[in-house]
């Protein structure tokens, strides 16, 4: 096999998947619009508050219903077909996405309408991402799991590295009301390819929807050293290493709102090459390891760019910490994937959620609160990348299982859970 064949991004999962194809190219329509919308709402609040804090409170009010909608959306992923849950999760979005365009065409658009806009988009997507990351491993066969999680993160990066610029050049260029109504003709892309996706139901004798199913879920979370080493992981990093609350401050010190789409796209040119050359992952097994390494290494970026007073350096910093955080990302997916057992994958789901969500959101508060302490925009910034690192590193200290985690036993664990799960299913029912 040829070293830019074992290097290069498996495409496989796009040829043999007639529905991963779709969920591919929805996915990647709607995220396109939502990049541009997320650049957007922040830029909004920055202009009606000149208030770095009020910009940080848009994460707190994602926060509050992610607490409670993703395990609610875990537990009917478990339950109910997939795929119509992500079709009408989508049907909301696009309402939410209505809402902020008809509230951009008032003479005085309401602050409190944005956070509103925020907590309803955060509750909907609860419900929709534990159903969708659920879904796609019901879509393809296990071994193209790896090119799953690369693919799916490729289409994301695309979205964002061109969905985010985008953004700047509208803002720059149009009025509010076009950026929110090209957000909103992007949904009608992905709702007809989930509707011409097929059927994913539950599986066999799932568990109704209750708090002890709930429970079970977060049982099954507890024992399993791999898992509760990617969320501690990823919640120090986003949570000392997030500053994206603190960029539309920062381009006006490079550029203007013109590099303001270039700041938050930054990251996913990094993403994007580690994606392509994300062959070498199938080959790894000390997933535990890299993600802590990746973890560090996206601390070190986020130092870079609050140390940095250029804009190219700037860019730079945050797209290699881009890299490092894809290559955490895809690891983690990858010990998601293949040590879950599918009849608990949509509550797992939820808690996966919260655990890649929770940690930017607070970041975001933690980044506007420290900026406006005598720290200022960029000490806010390095001070955070320096705490992601030192983060990274007792928890290396204190999670020697999750450092020593091979990937082979993990998914040896899963098999014996499923065939468990499918043996018992008939007294279970009974």
């Amino acid at each position: 096999m040829s070293t830019k064949r074992r290097l290069g991004l498996d495409l496989s999962p796009l040829r043999t998947s007639r529905d991963f194809r779709l969920v591919f190219i929805g996915g990647v329509a709607t995220a396109f619009g939502s990049f541009i919308s997320y650049v957007t709402i922040p830029y909004q609040v920055a202009k009606l508050t000149d208030d770095p804090l009020m910009v940080g409170l848009i994460g707190v009010c994602e926060l509050l219903p992610l607490l409670i909608m993703s395990f609610v959306g875990g537990a009917l992923a478990d339950y109910i077909d997939r795929r119509l849950l992500v079709r009408g999760s989508e049907l909301a979005l696009a309402a939410i996405c209505g809402i902020l365009l008809f509230n951009s065409l008032s003479d005085e658009p309401h602050l409190w309408l944005l956070y509103v806009a925020a907590f309803l988009t955060a509750a909907v997507a609860g419900l929709q991402r534990p159903a969708l990351d659920a879904m796609l491993p019901r879509l393809v066969k296990p071994e193209e799991l790896p090119a799953v999680m690369s693919l799916h993160s490729l289409g994301m990066q695309f979205a964002q590295l061109f969905g985010m610029p985008l953004a700047g050049i509208l803002l720059a260029s149009f009025d509010l009301a076009w950026v929110y109504a090209f957000d909103l003709l992007t949904f009608a892309v992905s709702l007809i390819c989930l509707t011409l996706v097929k059927a994913v139901p539950p599986p066999v004798a799932a568990d109704r929807p209750s708090l002890k199913s709930v429970v079970t879920g977060l049982k099954y979370a507890r024992s399993r050293p791999e898992l509760l080493g990617t969320y501690l992981v990823d919640i120090n990093a986003m949570f000392f290493g997030m500053p994206s609350a603190l960029y539309p401050f920062l381009a006006e010190d490079l550029g203007g709102p013109k590099v303001l789409g270039l700041l938050y796209a930054a990251p996913a040119i990094g993403s994007l090459i580690a994606t392509f050359g994300s062959g070498w992952t199938a080959r790894v097994h000390r997933h535990g390891l890299m993600v802590l390494i990746a973890a560090a290494l996206w601390g070190v970026g986020i130092i870079g760019v609050g140390l940095s007073d250029t804009l190219w350096l700037t860019l730079f910093c945050l797209a290699f910490a881009g890299a490092a955080d894809m290559v955490s990302g895809l690891f983690r997916m990858i010990i998601w994937n293949q040590t879950i057992p599918d009849h608990l994958r949509g509550r797992l789901a939820g808690i996966e959620m919260l655990s890649y969500t929770t940690g930017p959101l607070l970041g975001q508060l933690r980044a506007g609160a420290m900026a406006r302490t005598g720290l200022g925009v960029p000490g806010a910034i390095w001070l955070g990348g320096v705490l992601c690192v030192a983060g990274s590193l007792v928890l290396a200290a204190v999670l020697p299982k999750f450092v020593a985690y091979n990937g082979k036993d993990g998914m040896a664990l899963k098999k014996a859970a499923d065939d468990e799960w499918i043996a018992t299913a008939a007294d279970r029912t009974a």
